[in-house]
């Protein structure tokens, strides 16, 4: 009933983007949790093949800069409607027209860049229809009903899968659907002011330190992406339902953390959540690393399972980052082209990043890649402290 008479109580926008978002979220938690299993069943990739498919799936989030300066004719809604748009498209061309491995990275391409077009405009919609000095908490309840559309999503592929007699096409079809629904619902949402497209394409001096967290996003993100679940796998010769089961546990608790996270960056400030991130990082880097050589094996899995459901937490940092840049921004047109740059910075290092450590692993071992990632978090560390929201811009002072 509570829940009913918030939903009463809350603007059309609100409800639409709210919609949109949970619709979003069901659609890409089906894909992901099919796509894997299509590309073993459909091809037989090579090890160069499926590493190659990092390229096609992360490029569009270095171009996405670029894109949406060449749409800067569309406001941010309208924009995150063309992106759901995109994303239905790839997961319908990927579902009935993959005739061949390159066709296929084709449409995934189409897929992705929907998705990384989606990743500014939703933190910008998300901040636009917040209440003063609450964004934090409106991204984070945005944040855990995406969590809770990305529970319904892989659920509706386990029965699916076991019960409904589901095929893969049958799964990128209702992706496609999904995104279809989201797609309409933004575009019917209110359009806002445009912003031009040489705004998309420049770097402000002011935003130094917003890109500089972008840029350790981007190369921590490489920790729990992929250098977690081969700690996981290779070293503790975990089976991948494992990586499933923490994701959906992590997915549950998320639904309460995020709006907890959201409520705290809105009580004490973007500097403390963003040190207390790089903080625990390094400790969630000691365990990934070390605790297999310092515990016996049973309770360093166990330990390394709980590391990596708090970095799974941690991802929600990113709400801190958004509001920091929505804080400090000289005009708020500015915000979302800033969340895209952000966006094209996280990409180039979090792929730089990966390349590094991958040679670390294979040079080195594996403790020592985790050895990096404790220094990148201390770098995270140094440049959150620098953090301030009241800060001089021009002849302003920005609160």
């Amino acid at each position: 009933m509570a829940i009913l008479r918030r939903v009463r109580a809350s603007s059309q926008q609100l409800i639409l983007f709210a919609a949109a978002s949970l619709a979003y979220g069901i659609g890409t938690s089906i894909f992901d949790s099919t796509f894997n299993n299509f590309l073993n069943e459909k091809f037989t990739l090579s090890g160069f093949q499926r590493s190659f498919l990092e390229f096609p799936r992360e490029l569009p989030g270095f171009l996405v800069v670029f894109v949406s300066a060449g749409l800067w004719f569309l406001c941010s809604r309208r924009l995150g409607a063309v992106a759901n748009l995109l994303g239905a498209v790839g997961a319908l061309l990927i579902g009935f027209f993959s005739h061949s491995y390159a066709l296929m990275t084709v449409w995934l391409f189409i897929y992705s860049l929907g998705g990384h077009l989606n990743m500014p405009v939703a933190s910008t919609i998300g901040m636009e229809l917040a209440t003063a000095g609450r964004a934090g908490h409106r991204l984070g309840q945005l944040n855990a009903l995406r969590n809770f559309a990305a529970i319904l999503g892989s659920f509706l592929v386990f029965l699916g899968f076991k019960y409904l007699g589901f095929d893969f096409t049958t799964t990128f079809t209702i992706t496609a659907l999904v995104l279809l629904v989201a797609a309409g619902l933004m575009a019917v949402m209110t359009p806002q002011p445009r912003t031009p497209s040489k705004i998309f394409l420049k770097l402000h001096r002011e935003y130094r330190l917003f890109y500089l967290l972008s840029v350790f996003a981007g190369s921590r993100k490489q920790i729990f992406i992929t250098f977690a679940p081969w700690v996981l796998v290779t070293v503790f010769d975990q089976p991948t339902q494992i990586i499933a089961t923490l994701l959906t546990i992590g997915g549950i608790i998320g639904i309460v953390f995020q709006p907890l996270l959201g409520w705290s960056i809105d009580r004490f400030g973007e500097r403390p959540v963003l040190v207390t991130e790089g903080v625990v990082l390094v400790f969630i880097c000691f365990g990934y690393g070390y605790a297999k050589i310092l515990l016996p094996e049973s309770t360093a899995l166990l330990v390394v399972g709980a590391c990596y459901l708090l970095d799974q937490m941690l991802f929600s940092v990113s709400m801190a980052r958004s509001t920091y840049i929505q804080k400090i921004a000289r005009q708020p047109l500015d915000v979302q082209p800033a969340l895209t740059a952000g966006v094209t910075i996280d990409h180039i290092f979090s792929i730089s990043t990966a390349l590094i450590g991958g040679i670390i692993w294979s040079k080195y071992g594996y403790q020592y890649v985790f050895l990096f990632g404790m220094l990148i978090a201390l770098g995270s560390v140094a440049v959150s402290w620098q953090v301030r929201v009241d800060e001089v811009i021009g002849d302003q002072v920005i609160r």
